[in-house]
């Protein structure tokens, strides 16, 4: 059988909220199977426990927060997309604060403090979410949908009317049958404009914002710039980022998911819609396993297999 994943040893990171702009720490620890991920408050007294599920998601604006009992964990979405890039079923997540530290604004860092844990296969079998039909949600000109597709294929384009946005690419699909999340999608950054930054930060928001942990442009330069090197990791960086937080947010289903995701300028507050129409109607999806890497969709198979073997980037 596929089976569940956990992590090997307890990994501690530390950084700064993007929008609190307090020092937060995080420790990642091993969880028994059918666990899921648990986000845990152990600065309050007592500790509060938060599943890592659409059900908890309170807040979408700038981020995804959690709430549980008054208890809140905001900008869960990187740290979740690299657990879902990663197959990992069950964790905790020890928070000393109520935010997730933003780290560089890509899910890089956490992939590393997980691959440096090691990833541990469990006795029991993986579950994953099928869609079986489309769901679509819409606002405006924006919109999000589900399509059964026999894999994992993420596609999403962005439309930002800004000459260093509009001369990058803003669309971009991923087949992760050809694609690596490790490779092609966690590096990305999150970004965001400086006068866009400066008012947030008056109205006590984006306090921990800077060109360190965010690609930040003003009217018409990226100010990361570094002589001797491309500020973008990624020529399309900026689309590739919304991808990585699209599947952060898919990945609060509590499931990998089958099947494919698209969106046109979506954010979390549209994921977190299509997320809950999708839950809401049970002819849409369904739970299954797989017997062997044979068995399953072999879209599916790529990074499944690389992410066990810490060799491979």
């Amino acid at each position: 059988m596929i089976r569940q994943r956990t992590l090997n040893n307890v990994v501690t990171g530390t950084g700064v909220g993007l929008h609190t702009g307090v020092k937060i720490s995080i420790n990642l620890r091993p969880a028994p199977v059918n666990t899921g991920i648990i986000f845990r408050r152990i600065d309050l007294d007592p500790i509060v426990e938060i599943p890592a599920l659409n059900d908890y998601v309170s807040n979408t604006r700038l981020s995804t927060t959690l709430e549980r009992n008054g208890a809140r964990v905001c900008t869960v979405e990187h740290l979740m997309s690299a657990f879902a890039g990663l197959g990992i079923d069950n964790a905790y997540v020890d928070v000393t604060g109520g935010e997730v530290p933003i780290m560089d604004g890509s899910a890089e860092p956490f992939v590393f403090l997980m691959r440096s844990s090691g990833i541990q296969e469990q006795a029991a079998p993986k579950k994953f979410m099928k869609i079986k039909k489309r769901v679509e949600v819409k606002e405006g000109d924006m919109w999000a949908k589900f399509e059964p597709h026999n894999g994992f294929r993420v596609a999403f384009s962005i439309d930002f009317n800004h000459p260093v946005v509009r001369n990058s690419v803003q669309d971009a699909e991923m087949d992760f049958a050809e694609s690596s999340y490790l490779k092609e999608v966690s590096r990305a950054r999150t970004f965001g404009f400086l006068a866009d930054l400066e008012s947030l930060q008056e109205s006590g928001l984006a306090l921990g914002g800077s060109t360190q942990n965010a690609i930040v442009i003003d009217q018409y330069h990226v100010l990361n710039e570094d002589p001797l090197s491309d500020p973008l990791r990624y020529r399309d960086e900026f689309v590739r980022h919304k991808i990585l937080d699209a599947i952060g947010d898919v990945y609060l289903l509590g499931y990998p998911l089958v099947g494919a995701f698209s969106a046109h300028k979506s954010g979390h507050y549209l994921n977190d819609r299509l997320l809950k129409e999708l839950t809401a109607d049970e002819a849409a999806w369904e739970l299954v396993e797989y017997d062997d890497y044979e068995s399953m969709p072999q879209t599916l198979v790529r990074d499944l297999v690389t992410t066990l073997d810490p060799s491979i980037a």
